[in-house]
């Protein structure tokens, strides 16, 4: 899995694509709330992170 992230201040903007490219995901999480959501992505999961809004380009 594939996972783009989109930081801001308070909510983050996730898209989640598994490996044939298709979106899995795209919650909007507040920081406590990602924080438990990332714990439990698969091991072996690629995760970008950036400041501006990566999650755009998975819709």
């Amino acid at each position: 899995m594939t996972i783009g992230v989109d930081l801001a201040k308070s909510m983050f903007s996730v898209c989640a694509v598994d490996a044939a490219g298709h979106v899995q995901r795209r919650p909007d999480l507040g920081r406590e709330a990602f924080a438990l959501w990332l714990a439990q992505v698969p091991a072996g999961s690629v995760v970008a992170m950036d400041p501006s809004d990566v999650s755009r380009c998975c819709g």
